[in-house]
């Protein structure tokens, strides 16, 4: 894959090698000169464990405070809040994209089902179900199913087809996506709806939005005072198939939907992840999701960032809406698509070099803005790739090389007790998270016995494993194929499920 490098494409070359170089630099770094100069690297650790510390304590407190938000979003009947605090709502319409590649009815269904059981008019819907040409034999036959039972559900349903190898796209769901939102333009022009009107939701096929959050994004969208400048972020759960997956795919659910919850509290840091919502007008004045990048979710927002020059953010909806966990039938294949499934997001790195090139050429964004997406992209992508690594392992090696004076100095001989204290206090995060993690399970299916709520607790004493296997080797995986110019095509996380219940609209 080859990427249309801007005329400085040297420089656009360069910024995508910094990351990889950063997190590389700083491993031989710490090898080298845990033999040359051991007291170094032992006093660099401890720096960085307890700036990892300070991490993991801001990481609970702003965990608990929208565990708090949470909970209450969950008790309010926002479809009455929307019909009190705004007359005008039923002129809304909600234009949901659900993008499909090899996907069954087993997968298609219950997120078609969800939004008949959403608890909003379903005649102010338009559903596009965005196909591809790759898989035309197989789409055709759930498109043909999807037309006979559905097309008088909502306002409107579109099926789209996605053609194959359109040159300079990538194969991706950005691509997909893209191509569907061009077609659903044509409709909603025919249709002479305002685009400030349409409230435009991308989902992943296997995404079940909540009862209420239809109501709740509404009601966001018409209380903000330009909703037209930001997307809306709902919380992801990935529980619609939790206990079916084995302890490594949970482990890396939870600690995903748990790192987008504290992310919430403070929306002047966020992206937008995986399923997301926005304005249409939005939509079309940055020309869609970008057609040739892996990132299309969270680099929407920065298409719209720089093209408002600064002025567009994300709020935050403390709503879920519910996705899979990776299965893929062996656990073996389970794992195997685990790990490209977090190397793909990892190559959200691709939209640092991006950041760069852009920002450079657009002064009208408060420097004080750009340095702060600047730093919230290198810092995440840096500490995602080499914390596990500098916390569980690095941290040791020094200490193996200590000799002469310097191993009987007071520093040396207390630097064990300092890590292994500094390591025990950051297990607080993991604690909170585990007692958490039992409150977010859904409901047990029939067939699943009362001792699984013990593996449920269990599986976090594989925390530290699951850390370095499915985040920190992906990330790095991901930054040094950019660093070597290895681009990473989209991979597309295999689903299977064997049932899934569909909240009512009393839940």
């Amino acid at each position: 894959m080859n990427y249309p490098y801007t005329p400085e494409s040297r420089w656009y070359r360069f910024f995508e090698m910094v990351p990889g170089m950063l997190i590389w630099g700083t491993f031989f770094a710490a090898v080298i000169l845990s033999v040359a100069r051991p007291l170094w690297v032992i006093f660099f650790i401890i720096i960085f464990d307890l700036y990892w510390l300070f991490r993991v304590i801001y990481f609970v407190i702003f965990l608990l405070y929208a565990w708090g938000k949470y909970q209450k979003a969950l008790t309010i009947p926002w479809l009455s809040v929307l019909k009190k605090d705004h007359k005008d709502w039923k002129g809304m319409y909600h234009l949901i994209f659900l993008p499909i590649y090899k996907e069954g009815m087993e997968i298609v269904e219950p997120t078609l089902q969800s939004l008949l059981h959403a608890n909003y008019p379903q005649d102010r819907m338009i559903v596009v179900l965005a196909g591809e040409e790759r898989a035309s034999e197989h789409f055709k036959k759930i498109a043909a199913t999807v037309q006979k039972k559905y097309k008088n559900a909502f306002f409107k349903l579109l099926i789209t087809t996605h053609p194959a190898n359109i040159p300079g796209e990538l194969a991706s769901k950005g691509a997909n996506i893209n191509y569907a939102g061009h077609a659903a333009q044509k409709l909603i022009d025919q249709l002479h709806i305002p685009y400030e009107k349409v409230i435009v939701s991308a989902f992943d096929i296997d995404t079940i939005p909540h009862p209420e959050y239809f109501a709740c994004l509404t009601d966001a969208y018409l209380s903000h005072p330009n909703p037209t400048r930001s997307s809306f972020q709902p919380l992801v759960l990935y529980n619609n198939n939790i206990w079916e997956s084995p302890a490594p795919m949970r482990l890396a659910a939870f600690s995903t939907t748990f790192w987008l919850m504290a992310e919430l509290v403070r929306p002047d840091r966020l992206f937008t992840f995986s399923s997301h919502s926005m304005s249409f007008k939005a939509l079309v004045d940055v020309g869609f999701w970008q057609n040739n990048i892996v990132s299309e979710d969270s680099r929407i927002f920065l298409q719209c960032f720089m093209h408002y020059n600064g002025e567009y953010s994300v709020t935050p909806l403390y709503i879920p809406v519910s996705m899979d966990t990776v299965m893929a039938g062996s656990i073996w294949n389970s794992l195997v698509n685990l790990y490209k499934q977090q190397r793909r997001w990892a190559w959200g790195v691709e939209h640092f070099p991006y950041m760069i090139a852009h920002f450079w050429r657009n002064a009208t964004i408060p420097l004080g803005k750009r340095l702060k997406f600047l730093w919230i992209q290198a810092e995440g992508m840096y500490m995602w790739a080499v914390a596990s690594l500098m916390i569980f392992f690095l941290g040791r090696v020094p200490l193996w090389f200590v000799q002469g004076h310097d191993r009987g100095s007071l520093f040396t001989y207390n630097a064990p007790f300092i890590l292994e204290t500094l390591l025990n206090c950051t297990l607080i995060g993991a604690f909170v998270i585990a007692i958490l993690s039992l409150r977010l399970l859904p409901k047990r299916p029939k067939g699943v016995g009362g001792y699984r709520y013990i593996y449920m607790v269990l599986q976090w004493l594989l925390l530290p494993l699951s850390l370095i296997l499915f985040s920190s080797l992906p990330a790095i995986d991901a930054q040094t194929r950019m660093l070597l110019g290895k681009y990473l095509g989209f991979w597309v996380t295999e689903k299977e499920r064997k049932s899934v219940s569909v909240p009512s609209k009393k839940a």
